[in-house]
């Protein structure tokens, strides 16, 4: 039986699942939410040393940890960046990813890395250098505020109270868990792997189409047969906006359905 491990991005804990585990779970499926060093309930055990291969461990340690032959890992925002370290240190264990809002992690790249080297925008490239200078303690950036997360993602059709939780139990994150380069040696360069875009944060399929047809070498891995796409119309919380829809597509991904993008 296949497992589901869930992965949540940048401040967050397990507990941002909550609602997707149970609908899973009532799906017969086994589910687990993960809550990475320094994150959630074990935001306590952080420190300066806390780092991506820290957080790698961690899905290493549930991975061995969990009875189940495969599991289906789910990564969330920033959390693709672990999920993929995990991955491509159990690819025997991992039947498929499925990266949920999030950027495509690559080897030799931090996620501020990917942020500097690919973002357009100038001022949200600023934006992250800004909140690494200004680390608490020279190693932890504080979490978010509600006008922080309004501003910087799209909170369209999350509930008010589900909002004030994400801002209640948001943690602070380590500096390292962003700034550490991804190092992969490619054992889960064939894993399957699924692309869950919300469009209303302006992703969609489309763009990976865009993006294949350039002919830039990097995107040609969206085109491969192993590789599906779904769409969700809500925005970039959609564990919390749209549970019952979001837990179906990954029922759905980890039975191999979605869009296939050809070259």
């Amino acid at each position: 039986m296949t497992a589901y491990v869930l992965v949540a991005g940048g401040h967050m804990g397990g507990w941002l699942w909550r609602d997707v585990v149970d609908r899973l779970r009532e799906r017969g499926a086994e589910a687990y939410a993960a809550t990475l060093t320094g994150m959630g309930d074990r935001r306590h055990l952080a420190g300066p040393e806390t780092d991506l291969e820290t957080h790698i461990e961690d899905l290493v340690q549930l991975i061995d940890h969990l009875d189940a032959p495969e599991v289906v890992l789910v990564a969330h925002c920033h959390g693709s960046f672990p999920a993929l370290g995990a991955a491509d240190r159990r690819p025997e264990r991992v039947s498929r990813i499925v990266y949920v809002s999030a950027p495509l992690p690559m080897d030799g790249f931090s996620v501020h890395g990917l942020v500097d080297a690919f973002e357009p925008d100038p001022a949200v490239r600023d934006g992250w250098r800004q909140r690494a200078e200004q680390a608490e303690d020279g190693w932890r950036i504080p979490p978010p505020s509600l006008d922080g997360v309004q501003a910087q993602n799209s909170v369209a059709d999350v509930p008010a109270d589900a909002l004030a939780r994400l801002v209640r139990l948001a943690a602070p994150q380590p500096l390292g868990t962003l700034t550490q380069p991804l190092r992969l040696s490619g054992a889960a360069a064939e894993l399957p792997m699924s692309g869950v875009f919300c469009t209303g944060t302006g992703m969609n399929i489309a763009m990976v189409e865009s993006l294949v047809r350039s002919g830039e070498p990097r995107f040609q891995v969206l085109a491969e047969p192993q590789v599906g796409f779904f769409e969700l119309g809500t925005g970039h919380w959609p564990m919390l906006s749209v549970p019952d829809e979001l837990a179906g597509v990954l029922l759905r991904a980890a039975a191999g359905e979605g869009q296939r993008v050809s070259a």
